[in-house]
């Protein structure tokens, strides 16, 4: 199936897992399929446990700027604290230190420059998700903006062009991939994402919105279109789709404007 109107609308990395997103214009892949840079660090307790929204709402509250291009991560509190600025390279103790006395408990930064720390480590290439999707998720909750959902699901491509759960179309039944070009990289798409307790809290604050998986998951069932593969769905907590990249891929880039085309598919 070609899609000539699907194409790739905001592309985001995000360079400190759990953290604020980097939006780009472009962005390669490493050789694991990986978006290069993307989830390169990952904030770590003393156990190797992940420091995320999912072991600690109070990562919601710590805002982030990340300069792709010197390597500096500048942070701070919401509230009255002052921006404080490191170099991920060079001053990674001064940062340590810094998250430790947030926290409340001792932490380190780790880094991983052959995949990165994604959720899926089985198929690490970038999520999808379309602005349409966004958009109707975001009418389902009256309080919410299409931002606020954009920052809860944490996608890195957004497609435009294409009707709400277009990107429904990347997966098929279970051990199947569906293989699609985007830009010059060829893509296989897996798997509808499964969601965790992130997304229930607001982005900024952490504070739970009531009743939002039982009111999302009732909303996406009813709301599945024709196209989509129920069988994938064990439960409807699912929005976007993970994908893998084939290491012959390392190297190439896709851009905003690239558009998808959808091999051996009459979906």
């Amino acid at each position: 199936m070609s899609a000539s109107l699907a194409s790739i609308a905001q592309l985001r990395l995000y360079p400190v897992k759990a953290l604020d997103p980097v939006a780009v214009n472009e962005a390669t892949f490493l050789a694991s399929g990986a978006l290069t840079g993307d989830r390169r660090f990952a904030i770590v307790d003393s156990t190797g446990n992940f420091v995320n929204g999912k072991r600690n709402a109070k990562i919601h509250s710590l805002r982030s700027h990340f300069e792709l291009a010197t390597g500096v991560l500048s942070l701070y509190a919401q509230g009255p604290e002052p921006v404080e600025a490191f170099h991920l390279e060079q001053e990674v103790d001064h940062l340590e230190a810094w998250l430790s006395s947030y926290f409340g408990f001792p932490v380190q930064i780790v880094q991983n420059l052959e995949m990165g720390f994604p959720d899926d480590t089985i198929s690490p290439g970038p999520t999808i998700v379309s602005t349409a999707t966004l958009e109707l998720v975001a009418s389902w909750f009256p309080d919410l903006t299409v931002e606020e959902v954009r920052r809860r699901f944490r996608a890195n491509i957004e497609i435009a062009g294409v009707p709400a759960f277009w990107e429904d179309h990347l997966f098929a039944k279970a051990n199947e991939t569906v293989l699609f070009q985007l830009g010059a990289v060829q893509l296989m798409g897996v798997n509808p994402c499964q969601r965790c307790v992130v997304v229930t809290r607001n982005s900024q604050t952490g504070a739970v919105y009531p009743n939002f998986q039982k009111n999302f998951v009732a909303k996406r069932q009813e709301t599945l279109p024709d196209w989509t593969e129920r069988s994938r769905f064990n439960h409807f907590f699912r929005l976007a789709v993970n994908t893998r990249v084939a290491a012959s891929e390392c190297g190439k880039a896709i851009r905003i404007g690239d558009e998808i085309n959808i091999y051996a598919d009459d979906r």
